[in-house]
């Protein structure tokens, strides 16, 4: 008994033992089965209404005699009007990868500072659903965790073209989710999440604060995590640093398999530069190579965008790609020595603001005003600069990471709270930056 009619026939057999006729033609005299895969069943019904009756009222018991008769959990999609036009062309739903060349694993560089979270998601592609659920991957921007993410994509689909694969961006998810409130729409937004093989949600620290988003998000990852279908995550930072993000949601992050991503060494860097050019036909003397990436030191993204400038120089100009068209490269991307404060610096403008001394702030003092201006030059360590939670405490007479992270996000939560502690943040920085250029 496989064929998708013959369980249709269980199930409404099942239904007429505890539905009277009178429901069962209601509901269901029109409604006919779709499709039947490994763990889901596509059913049919002419209206909106019946399909939202269906969904609300009797999904539940239909999934029950599913996993009765297959001993594992099934899912019920319920398509109504020209959705199952859609659903037929498209196989599923309408959001997959996004068409970006170059995303594969075989592009990617691979260092000391990524080399942790490639073979996790290697492993992930090769085994979805069963090497590590879900994946999540932190780390600063530009350092290719959505190349990471999308890989995996391509991936899957390599090896199963049949596999319904969704991309979202926490925002988009988030603006998606409000627009279907407002044109109430809600179920074809769950459906088009919920019943996916693979999930790739990309910068999903956006919902973090947003409690319906978080709500919606919590019972997606729940119905995927519990169908067993693959579920990978990225964002800028470890869900424990994300102060607004709700503990059933970070506990659900972490109870899978953690990858960071940290600024490529030099040698990665020079790696980056000569595959990037190689990419788009140009070949780089090594002076070249070695000043971008003594250059750019944090960001990939940055580096792709000198290469792709210096060949557009060569093809234009007909010219040997030199260092001074290097340099001329770099100024275009970014500001040539930006400024990095030092924690020298940081705490000592704090301190300043606070008519403090920076020795008040290093220290054990615990007057009010004293541990408010350590909080607060801790928060603006974290921001910028590149320093670690445990770098960052060894600047306070060794105060351990969870004491740094705790006074981050309290900084964190007073300024989603009070213009007066943004207007403070905003003023210690703007003194650091006019300090330095002074």
């Amino acid at each position: 008994m496989n064929s998708v009619n013959e369980i249709w026939f269980s199930i409404m057999d099942m239904l007429t033992k505890e539905l009277t006729s009178t429901s069962i033609n209601t509901w269901f005299s029109d409604c006919r089965p779709i499709e039947l895969t490994e763990n889901r069943l596509v059913i049919y019904t002419p209206t909106d209404f019946k399909r939202n009756i269906i969904s609300s009222r009797f999904a539940s018991t239909i999934t029950a005699v599913l996993t009765d008769l297959f001993s594992c959990p099934f899912e019920l999609l319920v398509l109504a009007e020209d959705e199952l036009e859609d659903y037929e062309r498209t196989g599923g739903p309408d959001d997959s990868l996004p068409e970006v060349a170059g995303y594969t694993f075989d592009r990617f560089i691979v260092g000391n500072s990524n080399k942790f979270a490639h073979a996790a998601a290697v492993a992930v592609a090769e085994n979805p659903g069963l090497s590590y659920n879900p994946l999540f991957i932190y780390g600063n921007s530009g350092l290719g965790k959505t190349h990471l993410l999308l890989a995996i994509g391509q991936k899957i689909h390599e090896g199963n073209a049949g596999a319904k694969i969704v991309y979202v961006k926490g925002d988009e998810f988030m603006n998606q989710m409000v627009q279907s409130i407002k044109d109430n729409t809600q179920l074809e937004f769950r459906n088009k999440y919920r019943y996916v093989d693979l999930f790739l949600v990309d910068d999903i620290q956006f919902i973090a604060g947003k409690l319906g988003v978080q709500e919606e998000f919590f019972h997606t990852f729940n119905n995927l995590y519990e169908a067993g279908k693959q579920i990978v995550i990225t964002s800028d930072r470890p869900p424990i640093e994300m102060v607004k993000l709700e503990d059933r949601l970070r506990t659900r992050f972490e109870g899978g398999l953690m990858a960071d991503i940290q600024s490529p060494d030099l040698e990665t860097r020079m790696a980056i530069i000569r595959n990037k050019a190689s990419q788009l036909g140009m070949c780089l003397a090594d002076d070249v190579v070695e000043y971008i990436a003594g250059e750019i030191k944090s960001n990939i993204r940055q580096i792709e965008g000198v290469v792709k400038r210096l060949t557009a120089y060569n093809s234009i100009m007909h010219d040997n790609v030199d260092v001074a068209a290097a340099k001329r490269a770099i100024k275009d991307v970014i500001r040539v020595g930006a400024y990095v404060p030092t924690p020298d610096v940081i705490i000592e403008e704090t301190a300043r603001y606070y008519m403090l001394e920076p020795s008040d702030l290093r220290g054990q003092r615990r007057s009010k005003n004293t541990a408010m201006a350590r909080q607060v030059s801790m928060y603006l360590m974290r921001s910028l600069t590149n320093l670690s939670l445990k770098d960052i405490g060894e600047q306070y007479e060794d105060r351990n990471h969870s004491t740094v992270l705790s006074s981050i996000r309290k900084v964190e939560d007073l300024i989603s709270k009070d213009n007066t502690m943004g207007n403070t943040i905003r003023d210690i920085t703007s003194n650091i930056n006019t300090g330095h250029s002074l």
